[in-house]
């Protein structure tokens, strides 16, 4: 196993700060549509629309030639960590927590990434990367309490917070999991193909999910779907963006910087979430957003120092 060096340039900061955006617009859409579609089963259809759009780009993976199902079981994993678990856990999470809770607990994402890599991946944890997990997460809280430090004291955790906590867990690993060099450097240079496999085995656990929910295991009392424009809309939005697209420019962005130094972009997801919902709502952003926004850069810039 190797891991990439730990190499922040522009690029692969533009790489690093286009799925957070996605995402967060994957967390407004998400909400505006909780009434209208049940949670896993939203996370079953986005990943099976995204199935359909990627096929003809990377069909020849499915053939029983591929490089690729060499290492299936890597694949297996990525796809129930990264597109089965993660997102349902999300979008579960937000029928029983609030969204202030969730990204807080979300939060975590750095420390996580942080412990999972000095625990199961031999890597050291550095003075600096410690500071810049406190200022990245001290820009969340600021954007959570908007400026104002006792509204934080009114957050009680409830079951959907776990849920997230869970997640979060997920995707630190699925991270590890990317930087490492298993496969030929030939079979991974086609994101098409990479992604796709991941996706064979993710559909199949994300399916498995949606069906234990219409069975009444999570505990939903109305498992419905209702048709219409606003909900397809939502459906191609989060199929193509938050899935193709994020999931393109992160595996390429941790496999070049690390998941250490990618794991504090995603404490722009609350930053970026503020901004689409105040567009959204007409909202105008605040200074406290600002400062967020500096706070969490700062993390950045911290953690990927020489």
């Amino acid at each position: 196993m190797s891991v990439v060096p730990h190499t922040l340039t522009p690029r692969n900061a533009a790489l690093l700060l286009i799925p957070p955006l996605l995402w967060a617009g994957n967390a407004v859409v998400g909400r505006m549509i909780a009434d209208l579609i049940p949670p896993l089963t939203l996370n079953f259809i986005r990943w099976a629309l995204a199935f359909v759009l990627l096929l003809p780009l990377a069909h020849q993976v499915l053939g029983r030639t591929s490089p690729l199902w060499a290492h299936w079981k890597h694949y297996a994993v990525l796809g129930l960590l990264g597109v089965g678990c993660y997102n349902s856990l999300l979008y579960l999470a937000l029928q029983t927590s609030t969204p202030i809770n969730v990204t807080l607990v979300g939060a975590s994402m750095p420390v996580f990434m942080l412990l999972v890599g000095a625990l199961f991946f031999q890597q050291t944890v550095r003075k600096r990367q410690m500071a810049g997990a406190l200022l990245s997460i001290l820009g969340v809280l600021v954007v959570l309490c908007r400026g104002d430090w006792q509204a934080l004291a009114n957050v009680h955790l409830v079951l959907g917070d776990v849920f997230v906590l869970i997640a979060t867990a997920c995707w630190s690993w699925y991270s590890w999991l990317l930087a490492r060099t298993q496969e030929p450097a030939e079979a991974r240079s086609n994101w098409a193909n990479f992604l796709i496999a991941q996706m064979v085995f993710g559909l199949f656990w994300s399916a498995a999910f949606s069906g234990a929910e219409w069975s009444g295991f999570t505990g939903l009392s109305d498992v419905r779907i209702s048709w219409g424009w606003p909900l397809v809309a939502a459906l191609v939005y989060v199929a193509v963006g938050p899935s193709l697209l994020a999931y393109r420019c992160w595996g390429l962005g941790v496999q070049r910087v690390g998941p250490n130094i990618a794991g504090f972009f995603v404490n722009l997801i609350p930053v970026f979430t503020a901004t689409l919902s105040a567009l959204v709502l007409g909202e105008m952003p605040q200074l406290y957003h600002a400062a967020a926004f500096a706070l969490i850069i700062g993390g950045i810039v911290v953690s990927s120092r020489k």
